[in-house]
């Protein structure tokens, strides 16, 4: 799948979503305020994130914020915060194609990324996950709401 495919699924398959570019990511949001988005696209390397190549033709990484279960039941525990290299240490190749793997940096906050999901991927497993995050977003933006 192209990115812009995953943004008109994301744009389109789940109610109130708004979005922001910044930085090389397009930012998707649930809710008023726009403060914590639920998933981003990244289609460039940025001075913060070179790991996962997005200097490639057509590369591009879909981050994901799940919940602390699912990013344990996919990938086991959260790693330590990143360190001086700025990137988490878990031991993945964070420019692997069509996989499931930890965010490189916000892997500790259970933040999963993919580059490039093929159309298989995304049908079964990435889909469930935005799902998942667009659900959360949508439980803190009552939350907010009601404080």
């Amino acid at each position: 799948m192209d990115e812009e495919a995953v943004s008109r699924y994301i744009v389109d398959g789940f109610p109130g979503v708004e979005t922001t570019v910044a930085f090389g990511y397009t930012f998707y949001f649930y809710g008023e305020g726009r403060k914590y988005p639920f998933a981003t696209l990244a289609g460039e390397d940025n001075e913060f994130d070179k790991v996962s190549r997005l200097d490639r033709p057509g590369v591009y990484r879909l981050n994901i914020g799940v919940g602390r279960e699912t990013y344990r039941r996919l990938l086991g525990p959260q790693p330590m915060a990143p360190g001086d290299s700025g990137t988490v240490d878990t031991g993945h190749d964070f420019s692997v194609l069509d996989q499931i793997i930890p965010h490189p940096v916000y892997a500790p906050q259970s933040w999963i990324s993919v580059l490039c999901p093929s159309e298989g991927l995304f049908e079964s497993s990435v889909k469930p996950l935005l799902e998942e995050a667009y659900n959360m977003a949508v439980v803190r933006n009552s939350r907010a709401v009601e404080e």
